[in-house]
């Protein structure tokens, strides 16, 4: 196969996927990055992943994201999107060794303040 066909190949993949799939496996990957960064993968006696400044934008963009979305991906996928935002909104509050004030966290300006 040529490089030009390999390329059309992928892009019909692409198109062939629902934009439903689409949004949900990017907040995944969105949340998935946010719980390391927040350290919720630390292990004890290994080096810390936590990095709260990369993680509070991770969590800005899964917020604006899920907000956006919620409309067009039905509220079956949206609820445990959003309460999988909630939990990671949460951890980070709990990481951080100076909190937020409730409602200026990170992702709370789309999704109101969590406490």
């Amino acid at each position: 196969m040529s490089e030009n066909q390999d390329v059309q190949q992928q892009v019909i993949d692409i198109a062939e996927v629902p934009a439903v799939e689409v949004i949900v496996e990017v907040a995944v990957n969105l949340m998935s990055a946010a719980a390391i960064k927040c350290g919720l993968a630390d292990e004890e006696g290994e080096p810390s992943m936590m990095d709260l400044d990369e993680a509070r934008k991770l969590i800005n963009a899964l917020a604006g994201l899920i907000t956006a979305a919620a409309s067009d991906i039905s509220d079956s996928h949206a609820r445990p999107l959003r309460d999988g935002l909630r939990s990671i909104q949460l951890a980070f509050r709990e990481a951080s060794p100076i909190p937020d004030e409730v409602g200026k966290g990170p992702g709370e300006k789309w999704t109101g303040p969590v406490n």
